[in-house]
């Protein structure tokens, strides 16, 4: 049901449109070039958390399909797994990647850029501890603390210990992936876990408590990224690409009911639940002077930190529009 209704929107969004006319399916693209509905073959990330609706709407309808692209998913989800996976040409588009890990991978000379946004959300962003745990920056100190490094949550640990004149130096951090974080919280191995989207809503839900979000400290910005030779070489298929993203926006907007519902069986949430968490989320996709002022904040913030050891031009980083 959620494909069908789906056609008519994708059809004006990506679709061939009356005045430049389609090439039949059955042609062959002359070499370096392709037809207007050829099918090109990419691997794309698949990230559900922290509720990542384009990504789970684009699936249930098939919108990179509609626009001609033969994708496969991929569902690294850590960020130094999917810039790694980029880098070696395993991955074409990372579809939710932090603008965190893409600044580390830029300082370390790798090729990537910034196609567009994904998503802001600073108040899915949490550090979570047990009922009676640390609630204040001086409270984590000497605290064993678990999360994804090089991530969103690790810049708003390492904001939030600023915030209270403390340092990563005075808590010990241990590398580890958001369920992993979630489970060694509730076995009571860490102190604190650095949990995003559903895998926080679930833990306070169970009586954990907040230690703080992302409001005020992180921007939270999470992008669309892909390499810039490969944006060089197939500007016809990243068209393709970005035509789709924002025809599954138009389609959330069109369909919000269907669109979380698809979230809802994806994530395991209730229906309850994503309805209360998606309207933290702003997933418009055109990269705004606001977004880039904070991912120059969260540049400056991971040089001050010693995350990065040379400056990155962000807006350097980002494709022009076409």
């Amino acid at each position: 049901m959620l494909k069908k209704m789906f056609a008519l929107a994708v059809a004006v969004a990506v679709g061939c449109g009356a005045v430049a006319g389609c090439t039949p399916s059955s042609a062959t693209p002359s070499a370096g070039a392709s037809s207007s509905n050829a099918v090109d073959h990419v691997a794309v990330t698949y990230v559900k958390s922290p509720l990542n609706v384009p990504s789970i709407t684009e699936r249930k309808t098939g919108a990179f399909a509609a626009a001609g692209l033969d994708v496969t998913y991929s569902e690294l989800t850590t960020g130094p797994e999917q810039t790694a996976a980029l880098a070696s040409g395993d991955i074409q588009f990372l579809f939710a990647v932090g603008a965190t890990s893409v600044i580390l991978s830029a300082a370390n000379g790798a090729d990537i850029a910034i196609l567009g946004m994904y998503s802001r959300a600073p108040e899915a962003f949490t550090l979570v501890s047990a009922a009676g745990g640390p609630t204040t920056p001086a409270g984590l100190v000497g605290k064993t603390i678990g999360g994804p490094k090089g991530t969103i949550l690790h810049e708003l640990l390492l904001a939030y210990l600023a915030s209270g004149g403390y340092t990563a130096d005075d808590v010990h951090f241990v590398d580890m992936a958001i369920p992993a974080a979630q489970a060694a919280l509730t076995g009571g191995s860490i102190d604190v876990a650095l949990l995003a989207g559903p895998a926080a809503s679930t833990m306070l839900a169970d009586g954990y408590q907040k230690v703080t979000d992302g409001r005020g400290l992180v921007g939270a910005s999470i992008v669309v990224a892909t390499s810039r030779t490969y944006a060089t070489k197939h500007p016809d298929v990243v068209k393709k690409f970005t035509d789709a993203q924002r025809s599954v926006l138009a389609y959330m907007d069109a369909h919000p009911d269907e669109a979380l519902a698809a979230t809802a069986a994806e994530t395991g949430l209730s229906d309850a639940a994503v309805r209360a968490m998606y309207p933290m989320y702003d997933f418009s996709m055109d990269v705004t002077d606001a977004d880039i002022a904070s991912m120059q904040k969260t540049e400056k913030f991971m040089l001050d930190t010693k995350m990065i050891d040379q400056a990155v031009d962000i807006t350097g980083l980002i494709l022009p529009t076409k």
